[in-house]
């Protein structure tokens, strides 16, 4: 767009190019401002940029140069509104040299409303950037009909339905199509392939049979677990096994969970769409930071990559104090909110945590066979560790006691994950028709209203209940998780009524604490 002003006789060009960006989970809208005037050469970059936004200058002008155009000489100012949200990242690479290039009137955008985005190498070809997918959702959302993307992203945006997207390899074959010389096939929707990689599966473990039952009820209804036993007894092997009983992941979860590895740049080689239960084991020595989530640039932490899926913490007593207690609030809300001085963000964190610890420093306080070498004091400071709290948020505390020797040997396999999820996937079909239309998805989310209202007990059921919160001194919470528990083995027996023995196995589950825990 080319203006005069006549009374001075200046020539002034503008253009104007829609782009996306990110806040948090959520993409919003970017308008990329490009105001070219006689005077001084010069190009600023103004509306919030970081480094990453600046630097973009330098890529810009060698791009427009080596695709064969002529940057022109004179006063550039570039605007990215809302001038007041900082802009971070290379993916307005691409909206800025079409700013320029429209000013220049070197280049006409479509008519159609449309967004561009996307890093440019310096002979302007087009990089991939991170969290396609949520601006792409956020652009449909606001109305735009066609995206242009780097050919890498290209398959990921297109899981926004209803949108047209291309993939752009280079300025010169966009600049082609802008032109009508070359049109840009639109982007196939992305559909994943079937994977019939093989994965960890229940029949290699031996023996063990009362933790797999605690795994199974813990997959049917979502429940936490706290895995207590010797090195060697199969805490982890059984752990990660897990999301092999586990439910298939909804569309609307696979989105959810893939924008947020969208967003930290984890989306998996060759994929588009996380298609499996993310199962995630950070190691003790994580800081409370990298589990939340944050940075100077807030990126989604191990709590939320492990959004509807699992999220295994082996040694678990070893981790940082800060970094436990950071697990609080996002197991009982199903969100983390992240403040840092960039702004607040909400990211999602549906979990399951899986536990696992030894009993003892030295690990034996317990064993049938070897001896605890650990001093009382010793024992204390180490349980410890894990506070009465975090404990509380754990439904499920299992003892994973040694294997003998004969079970170890047994050449019969076990029961196999396909046949324990077939339980499990009946179990969930129950809560769902259950909780229909109320967005809770499983018995360990229900709400204390819904507790009261699903969690219907017998009369002995009650009666053993009754004595047990009592002699046991539980919190509340541990009244509401035995309940929600039971609505699980329930679930599992397809009984409607939760019986003595479904309150029985639900406290079995819960009073393993006080055996380590009262030493």
């Amino acid at each position: 767009m080319i203006k005069k002003n006549a009374r001075r006789g200046l020539r002034l060009m503008m253009g104007h190019v829609r782009s996306m960006g990110l806040r948090g989970l959520d993409g919003y809208e970017i308008s990329v401002e490009c105001y070219i005037t006689n005077g001084l050469p010069g190009f600023d970059v103004v509306g919030l940029p970081d480094a990453a936004v600046k630097e973009a200058r330098e890529r810009v002008r060698a791009a427009i140069k080596n695709c064969g155009y002529k940057f022109p000489v004179s006063r550039i100012t570039l605007n990215l509104a809302p001038a007041g949200t900082k802009k971070t990242g290379t993916l307005y690479d691409l909206p800025i040299l079409l700013g320029i290039l429209e000013a220049s009137g070197l280049v006409k955008l479509p008519k159609q409303p449309c967004a561009f985005l996307g890093e440019l190498s310096l002979e302007g070809k087009l990089r991939p950037v991170t969290g396609v997918l949520p601006m792409a959702l956020a652009a449909k959302r606001l109305g735009v009909e066609a995206l242009y993307v780097p050919k890498e992203n290209a398959a990921e945006a297109t899981l926004a339905e209803g949108l047209t997207v291309y993939g752009v390899e280079s300025v010169p074959a966009l600049t082609a199509h802008l032109s009508g010389a070359a049109p840009i096939a639109p982007e196939k929707p992305w559909r994943p392939e079937r994977n019939d990689s093989e994965l960890p599966d229940f029949r290699d473990v031996k023996g063990q049979e009362n933790v797999k039952r605690a795994l199974e009820i813990a997959a049917a209804g979502g429940h936490n677990c706290l895995l207590i036993g010797p090195p060697g007894s199969g805490k982890s092997m059984l752990a990660k096994r897990l999301p092999t009983i586990l439910p298939d992941m909804t569309f609307e979860e696979r989105l959810e969970t893939s924008k947020v590895y969208s967003i930290a740049g984890k989306i998996p080689s060759g994929k588009s769409l996380v298609t499996k239960r993310p199962f995630r084991s950070p190691h003790h020595t994580v800081s409370a930071q990298a589990l939340t989530g944050g940075g100077a640039n807030p990126k989604p932490g191990e709590i939320s990559l492990a959004h509807n899926g699992v999220m295994f913490m082996d040694e678990f007593p070893e981790f940082d104090r800060r970094a436990k207690e950071s697990l609080r609030q996002p197991l009982e809300d199903g969100v983390v909110t992240v403040s840092r001085a960039a702004g607040t963000f909400t990211y999602p964190s549906s979990i399951m945590l899986v536990a696992a610890m030894n009993p003892c420093p030295c690990g034996y306080f317990g064993h049938p066979t070897r001896q605890c070498t650990c001093s009382p004091a010793a024992k204390k400071r180490y349980q410890d560790k894990v506070s009465g709290p975090l404990l509380d948020r754990i439904d499920i505390h299992v003892e994973v006691a040694p294997v003998e020797y004969n079970e170890l040997s047994d050449n019969n396999e076990g029961e196999k994950s396909r046949d324990i999820k077939k339980r499990v996937d009946k179990a969930r079909a129950i809560q769902q028709k259950r909780f229909a239309g109320t967005g809770i998805t499983c018995n360990a989310k229900m709400t204390p209203k819904m507790t009261k209202e699903c969690c219907v007990l017998s009369e002995e059921a009650d009666e053993l209940l009754h004595e047990s919160f009592d002699n046991f001194s539980m919190s509340a919470r541990a009244y509401d998780k035995v309940l929600r528990l039971a609505r699980t083995i329930a679930d599992l027996a397809n009984s409607e009524e939760i019986k003595l023995e479904h309150i029985a196995e639900a406290l079995q589950f819960r009073a393993l604490d006080r055996k380590y825990w009262e030493v």
